[in-house]
């Protein structure tokens, strides 16, 4: 089932459900944040603004209800790949709204950032985030084993990636 929801890129006015949405049990579970987030750390990474960063929202009748962040690589060699990161609200998981913004970041890669490689870690236990990417054109690369740690434990991570399937050529006058 799919809802209705707004794509927007995120403000310093989202820190509030930025931190409701980490602070929930399955997000400290399924990602690397830690454990009671305050609005303003939350404030202060919205406000940063770096050009590399992209940060989208999910709003349901104005509630924020998922958020992502597209980051393009620094290293001069690797400015063609970017790492993905989406968090949703408990409440609204497999409601579609995660496939939304992953597709938003998908296209603002594609199309606006001409990014060959979007990347991204995922515990290697997270079966309905794997399903998720795997549709969107994801596949697995490593397991890295014992990665990241979690109440306690040190579970598996899955790092994954997309390559562009239709990469835009780059200008003769650049062409390495």
């Amino acid at each position: 089932m799919s809802v209705n929801a707004l794509i927007r890129r995120a403000t310093p006015g989202d820190a509030a459900a930025f931190a409701r949405i980490f602070a929930q049990p399955a997000a400290q579970a399924n990602t690397l944040q830690l454990p009671y987030p305050s609005a303003a750390m939350w404030t202060a990474r919205l406000t940063e603004n770096a050009p590399d960063l992209h940060q989208l929202v999910a709003e349901v009748d104005g509630l924020l209800v998922a958020c992502a962040s597209l980051r393009r690589n620094s290293e001069p060699r690797r400015a063609h790949a970017g790492e993905i990161g989406i968090g949703v609200d408990a409440a609204w998981q497999g409601r579609g709204v995660g496939r939304k913004l992953l597709a938003a970041l998908i296209d603002l890669a594609d199309n606006w950032l001409a990014l060959h490689r979007i990347e991204l870690r995922v515990f290697a236990d997270n079966v309905a985030a794997i399903r998720l990417y795997e549709s969107m054109g994801f596949v697995h690369e490593a397991l890295l084993r014992g990665d990241g740690l979690r109440n306690g434990e040190f579970p598996d991570t899955a790092v994954m990636a997309r390559l562009h399937p239709n990469p835009p050529l780059q200008r003769p006058e650049i062409r390495p």
